[in-house]
């Protein structure tokens, strides 16, 4: 099992908001193991050995701050409740990484990269222990409590590593191109 992913997060009002909204499941386990987040660069290839976290750093040095705007709900099938993510430049920095990191082929396709990625920031899934009947209910409920949906610059990625307990929790931040680095280590 890889310890690492790199993500994107929402500013924290929204943040907060999203957790407060997932919290009214009792079942859903999610707001337990990581913060709201969209991934951009999924575990495939990110080990312990930490070459790829100087690869990645590269790819955002090379990357300035984009635009992204979080979008209403949707689902993958009646397993997973979903915020959707436009932007124009998110799929071409997650080619990037995952280019950077060179995953296996099998890593690619258990992480859905590259053709299969879709870039989303997950509310709840039945895998982290809510029913299909509750996804449904979070979908319906989630138009109205999670808007007006938010736009904002992404100008930082942040890497994520799995705690003993099954956590995810923030490592190291990255500042894309024109912010320079920031070694904000745990």
């Amino acid at each position: 099992m890889s310890e690492f992913f790199v993500g994107i997060v929402p500013p924290e009002p929204y943040l907060k908001q999203v957790v407060s909204f997932q919290q009214r499941w009792s079942s859903n386990r999610l707001p337990d193991m990581v913060e709201p987040h969209i991934t951009v660069k999924a575990q495939g290839g990110l080990t312990w050995d930490m070459g790829w976290l100087g690869r990645c750093k590269e790819v955002c040095q090379a990357i300035s701050p984009f635009e992204l705007a979080i979008t209403a709900p949707l689902s993958f099938g009646d397993e997973v409740v979903f915020l959707g993510v436009h932007s124009s430049r998110i799929l071409e920095l997650h080619r990037q990484l995952v280019h950077a990191v060179s995953p296996s082929k099998e890593q690619l396709e258990q992480y859905f990269e590259l053709d299969r990625y879709v870039p989303h920031m997950t509310l709840g899934q039945t895998h982290w222990g809510m029913t299909q009947s509750e996804l449904a209910a979070m979908k319906s409920e989630a138009g109205k409590a999670l808007s007006p949906y938010p736009a904002f610059t992404v100008t930082n990625l942040r890497v994520y590593q799995l705690e003993a307990n099954y956590r995810y929790v923030p490592f190291e931040d990255i500042l894309l191109k024109e912010n320079g680095m920031n070694r904000n280590s745990k």
